[in-house]
Parts: structure tokens; C-alpha cells; sequence
């Protein structure tokens, strides 16, 4: 599906969100959601409000704040709580279900995607009698370059104990 298609389409169930909830279609909430979709990271409130005042958009942080909350009820934003971190978002239409590895010590988010997991959904939605709708993976570690300086520390500790 393309970019500019898919554009469309997400305005399109936005303002349909919009109005079925009586709440205004303002500019700025579009330009949200335009930043957002946009994107093709994970990100958090602060960093999303401070890239849309870098590019000269007239948001607010309360406004940043409310409009996600909206993208979130209307399936076009995803929230996730990654251990002890702040919420970090990430655009939800037209993306395939993944799973992500997150590094407890800087905070990397890395996707991946793994047809087991939606095979052993399947099944345990069948052997439970069980309608799945949708599934959350983590895996919470240390990332290879963390894990490097937690070696090289160990090394420097270990050498001036010993010196």
C-alpha cells in the first residue's frame, strides 16, 4: 500500500472518529497524525512535540498529549509501556503485527517479526477456545553494544584490582 494511499485512508478513519464523537477537526490534530504517519520509529510524547516546534508547528504539549490519546482509541496509534520507560507510540494502520526486544539499559526498541508466534497464537487460541484479537510480545535484555561496555568495565575494574 502506498505512502500517500495510506495517508488518506487514516485521515479518513480519523475524521470519521472525529465526528462520531462530536469532537473538532482541528488543523493541528491533523497535523499530528500526519507527523506521526510520517515516521517510521518508536517514539515517545516530548520527542514527538519537540520534532513538531522544531518544524515550526503551532501544537501544544497538552495538544500532542489529547490527540494521541485519540489516535490511540481509534486503532490508528499503538501505546506501548516498555518496562520502567515513559509510553512510546508507534502508527498501528496498515502495519503487520510484530514483536519487539527491548535493551534494558539504553532503551533500544527493535522490531521483529516471527511467523511462530502467530502459529502458536493459533493454536492456543483453538486448545482454549479462545478468539484472539491481538497479541503483545517484549523480550527485555542488554543489546550487543551494552553489553560490550558492561564487558570492558568488567575488564577495567578487574585490572585495577589486580594492579
Amino acid at each position: 500500500m502506498s505512502t500517500n494511499h495510506n495517508s488518506e485512508l487514516v485521515r479518513k478513519i480519523f475524521e470519521a472518529y472525529l465526528e462520531n464523537k462530536s469532537l473538532r477537526k482541528t488543523p493541528e490534530r491533523f497535523a499530528i497524525l500526519e507527523e506521526i504517519y510520517s515516521r517510521d520509529d518508536h517514539f515517545d510524547v516530548e520527542t514527538l512535540y519537540i520534532h513538531m516546534k522544531n518544524q515550526k508547528y503551532r501544537v501544544s504539549r497538552a495538544t500532542v498529549y489529547n490527540t494521541l490519546e485519540l489516535l490511540v482509541s481509534c486503532d490508528l496509534v499503538t501505546k506501548h509501556q516498555f518496562g520502567k520507560n515513559m509510553a512510546q507510540f508507534e502508527k498501528s494502520y496498515g502495519y503487520h503485527q510484530h514483536d519487539h526486544i527491548i535493551c534494558i539499559d539504553c532503551g533500544k526498541v527493535v522490531e521483529f517479526c516471527d511467523p511462530r508466534i502467530h502459529q502458536i497464537q493459533s493454536m492456543v487460541g483453538d486448545l482454549l477456545k479462545f478468539e484472539i484479537k491481538h497479541h503483545s510480545l517484549n523480550l527485555y535484555g542488554s543489546c550487543f553494544d551494552c553489553s560490550a561496555k558492561h564487558a570492558m568495565n568488567n575488564q577495567n575494574a578487574d585490572i585495577k584490582h589486580a594492579s
